[in-house]
């Protein structure tokens, strides 16, 4: 019985990993591009990100969930009864849901890009200014200022809070089950309903911490690689 609990974990936790990776191999570059539009001269673009970051820092993940998944069936539910002949209700109209995969990966991206959007922000914002002033009186352009010498300094200052927040999204990936996408809690809650078994459950846990414990360890060697850079 342990094996054939271990192996459905695993099943499940194959679902967790690759929820986990899409999301940061999206989010960390959609977060930086939101950074720099909260940093932004330019005032429309940057009151609409900081309204957009706000508002989804500001709900819970598992909301967003649910109003990304059904929200676009119930729009086209309603679009579809107003008969319209607009061909963007209709396509709404014929459009009824998200696959729930995509409407987790969807979700998951949006949420955590305004996160780390935020976590750039405050490294970047940190630097001082005459790093920058430097670069140019050398003849750099603000472009190879900013990945030449700010770039790199940025990673040193962010690594802690970007290591806590990648650690809660190991856990968080455990939401994907509010709309049914199969992951590693639903298998281990599966043997409840099944065989009336709940150790499944709580083995779940082992999984969650040897992969947190493997993240410590990287981000933690991480840190000393980049211990060059001081202050």
């Amino acid at each position: 019985m342990f094996w054939t609990v271990t192996l459905s974990l695993l099943q499940g936790f194959g679902k967790t990993l690759e929820i986990f990776v899409l999301t940061l191999l999206f989010a960390l570059p959609l977060g930086l591009l939101l950074s720099f539009g909260s940093m932004s001269r330019v005032s429309p673009i940057k009151w609409l990100t900081k309204a957009l970051i706000w508002v989804v820092r500001g709900t819970p993940l598992m909301l967003q969930l649910i109003v990304i998944f059904y929200g676009p069936g119930l729009i086209g539910t309603w679009a579809e009864s107003l008969h319209s002949d607009n061909g963007f209700i209709l396509w709404l109209a014929t459009w009824r849901s998200f696959d729930r995969f995509v409407a987790v990966m969807v979700a998951f991206v949006i949420n955590y890009a305004c996160y780390f959007s935020e976590i750039y922000r405050g490294g970047i914002e940190a630097i001082p200014k005459g790093q920058y002033e430097a670069g140019q009186v050398l003849g750099m352009t603000k472009t190879q200022v900013f990945f030449k010498i700010v770039l790199l300094q940025v990673i040193k200052r962010i690594i802690p809070p970007m290591s806590n927040e990648i650690i809660t999204l190991v856990k968080d990936t455990s939401l994907a089950r509010i709309i049914s996408v199969y992951e590693i809690i639903w298998a281990g809650q599966a043997f409840i309903k099944s065989d009336g078994l709940l150790w499944p459950l709580f083995y779940t846990g082992v999984f969650y911490l040897i992969f947190n414990g493997l993240l410590t360890l990287l981000f933690g060697y991480i840190e000393k690689k980049l211990d060059y850079f001081r202050g």
